[in-house]
């Protein structure tokens, strides 16, 4: 297939925005040299998350933009003039600018090229690798631009693959209805006598919420990990960030642990903004 015709005639971008996002994208506690940046980080991952999950694309389609996606950053190839493939373009002028290692947006790639093949899951260890592709990139592309110590990048990989996986329990109902898509591990499922057609039910069956909580389980893991990233983080505006994400994180997991992400959205509240910038201003100095 040839550099031209592995793009199609049609931009599949979304209308999604930053708005749909549970974490703040760019937000003002980001210094404002820095939010150019992270929009044109943001804008990429949007961009090549929508080619995977559009249903205008047959996988292999699907695999073939997403490669040339990752072509563009590393440089092989120049991205024609249509908006989504210009977003890997400006992307890659970025990175290399700030001399952040390109891996942040290949990486991405890689999990949204999983994604176009595979959509059931068997175990954790399957999961966190996915994790390793499709979230923890972002934590480091932020960590990287902000000129950040090597010691902080386990923590915020941990926070990343937690954040991650509140989203996979928060969106089970429709990844499964709207995508066919399941990252709940299969077997956890059938050790609490229940199915993956159980999700498409109105509320969670007690053997589906106990799979919810054991992934949750896990989750408050990451999260005991990733509560020493602030007193690493150096630069003062991004350790405050830093603080409020992993306040949020605690936050959302335990809304999941007391609510039915099946039964309908659970969602952080603006008292758990407020929450977690309070709890965040501890680390001012």
């Amino acid at each position: 297939m040839s550099n031209d015709s592995i793009w199609g005639d049609k931009d599949v971008t979304s209308a999604k925005g930053k708005g749909d996002e549970n974490f703040p994208v760019g937000s003002l506690l980001i210094a404002k040299r820095h939010r150019p940046v992270v929009y044109t980080y943001y804008n990429f991952a949007r961009v090549t998350d929508d080619m995977v999950d559009t249903t205008e694309l047959k996988p292999a389609e699907k695999i073939a933009r997403l490669r040339g996606m990752a072509s563009i950053i590393r440089g092989e190839v120049e991205a024609p003039l249509r908006a989504d493939l210009q977003t890997a373009a400006k992307l890659r002028t970025a990175l290399i600018e700030r001399k952040i290692p390109l891996e942040v947006a290949t990486d991405l790639t890689e999990a949204f090229c999983i994604d176009a093949e595979k959509n059931r899951y068997n175990t954790w260890e399957e999961l966190l690798h996915y994790c390793r592709y499709s979230a923890n990139p972002v934590g480091r592309f932020l960590l990287h631009l902000h000129g950040e110590i090597a010691e902080a990048f386990a923590p915020g990989d941990a926070l990343s693959s937690a954040l991650q996986v509140l989203n996979h329990i928060q969106d089970a109902a429709d990844d499964l209805k709207i995508l066919d898509r399941c990252y709940i591990p299969l077997p956890w499922l059938a050790e609490e006598g229940v199915t993956i057609d159980d999700l498409r039910l109105v509320r969670s069956k007690p053997g589906l919420r106990r799979v919810f909580n054991r992934l949750l389980d896990e989750v408050d893991a990451l999260n005991r990990e990733a509560r020493i990233l602030p007193h690493l983080i150096q630069d003062r505006r991004m350790r405050l960030e830093a603080a409020v994400i992993v306040q949020l994180s605690h936050a959302l997991a335990h809304h999941l642990r007391f609510n039915d992400p099946i039964e309908g959205r659970v969602s952080l509240t603006k008292k758990d903004g407020l929450k977690a910038l309070i709890f965040s201003s501890k680390y001012l100095l």
